[in-house]
């Protein structure tokens, strides 16, 4: 049987391979599995030979119709995983960047009955087909720089009927999209005008979990811990709800106040993937890698927020945390679709080598959203999602930002984005 697509001739070639049973820690972040003169075949969307193009063209893959591109003097890597969205909403929120520049904290914005609640009233407004099409043009973006499967929370509707319909709509455009969609409920996004947090605590537990998990949409759970959101008793009751549900678990953690207990409560819960982190403590950050909890850090948003605070991602890597890096696409703090811009900024401001940046944008990502035995590097059995950077080496990746340097874009074999 011949591939109905070969990968050829890489400069360099980044497989990420040996990853796939467990997330890659400490000097492992460094190890991307680079081969030069690589190839890779793909038959029925599913990939079945890597190696040297040598080695792959003996291996008897190539025939009459097999699609041939060379990837001569550019560098070929697993297409990007972005495991922590907030990617669907109605509107925007241009209007709070002159609030951010005078100095006004988020969560006065939010007092305020901006920030998340503002897109929760532009999103309750719209009609379904509104917020797709709004959607499918951020995931389209999302595509055209390099991502092909990407986590995507609800969060904008606070009520378990707009909670289900924005999940329904995730299913439905995961339907529709090229890209892979692993849906994540976060009704404990924000607590709505009218409740206090214990008692909207309470009807997420009490009403909108069970319906959730009832309807089978969401996969994960998440909560945004924090003085002023969620407390950590009040996220542990949500987690532990969501748990006996069936679901499993994220936390954002630690981003706006320090000692805020996030990080502890994301390693006594054993969560797959805490988030955020900035302020996480010494001793938060030695439980995420005693429980094995991958940190899944958001440089785009400390940017965005222009604090000059990022989470200490040097810190985490020498504790043996596996890092993941995310877009963390959202209307306030991050409204970007870029995976490599977020690589330029991990590189710059997080201090992560090219190489452990891209490991964190693919298999450890891809295990922060429990999809690594399918996406996240260039291994026999798994999907060929595949990127073509025209790029020399990937030193010019982080390097050289505010451009794209995706060349081609291949989904389960297919190609379905070319520069």
């Amino acid at each position: 049987m011949y591939a109905d697509l070969l990968i050829h001739s890489a400069q360099m070639m980044a497989t990420l391979k040996g990853f796939s049973t467990g997330p890659a820690c400490g000097n492992a972040m460094s190890e991307i599995g680079l081969i030069e003169d690589g190839a890779v075949a793909i038959r029925e969307g599913m990939i079945v030979a890597v190696g040297t193009t040598a080695e792959v063209q003996a291996g008897g893959w190539v025939g009459p119709e097999t699609r041939q591109i060379s990837a001569r003097n550019r560098v070929v890597t697993p297409g990007f995983v972005d495991p922590h969205t907030h990617v669907l909403y109605a509107g925007s929120r241009e209007n709070e960047l002159s609030l951010k520049i005078k100095g006004v904290p988020y969560l006065e914005i939010l007092k305020q009955g901006g920030g998340i609640l503002s897109t929760v009233r532009s999103t309750k407004q719209a009609t379904d087909e509104e917020i797709k099409a709004q959607t499918g043009r951020r995931l389209q973006t999302m595509l055209s720089l390099g991502t092909t499967t990407v986590e995507v929370k609800s969060g904008y509707g606070l009520t378990t009927e707009e909670e289900i319909r924005s999940l329904r709509l995730i299913k439905e455009l995961g339907s529709e999209q090229v890209l892979d969609l692993v849906p994540t409920f976060m009704g404990a996004h924000a607590v709505p005008p009218g409740y206090s947090e214990e008692e909207f605590t309470n009807y997420i537990i009490e009403d909108m979990l069970p319906k959730i998990a009832a309807e089978g949409l969401a996969e994960f759970c998440d909560v945004f811990c924090e003085p002023g959101v969620f407390s950590v008793r009040s996220s542990e009751r949500i987690l532990a709800k969501a748990r006996q549900l069936n679901l499993k678990l994220k936390i954002h953690a630690d981003e706006l106040a320090a000692s805020a207990g996030g990080t502890e409560l994301a390693a006594k819960m054993g969560v797959i993937s805490a988030e955020h982190l900035l302020q996480a403590s010494d001793e938060g950050i030695s439980g995420l890698a005693k429980q094995g909890v991958i940190a899944v850090l958001l440089p785009a948003t400390s940017f965005n927020l222009a604090k000059n605070s990022y989470a200490r991602a040097r810190t985490m890597i020498g504790a043996g945390v596996p890092v993941a890096l995310a877009t963390d696409s959202n209307p306030g703090s991050s409204p970007t679709e870029s995976m490599p811009l977020v690589i330029t900024l991990a590189c710059l401001y997080l201090r992560l080598s090219p190489e452990e940046a891209l490991t964190a944008a693919t298999i450890n990502a891809a295990h922060a959203i429990g999809r690594a035995d399918q996406v996240g590097s260039l291994e026999v059995g798994k999907q060929g999602d595949v990127l073509i950077l025209d790029i020399p080496n990937l030193n010019y990746l982080p390097y050289h930002f505010g451009s794209n340097p995706v060349g081609v874009v291949i989904k389960r074999g297919k190609v379905v984005w070319e520069f």
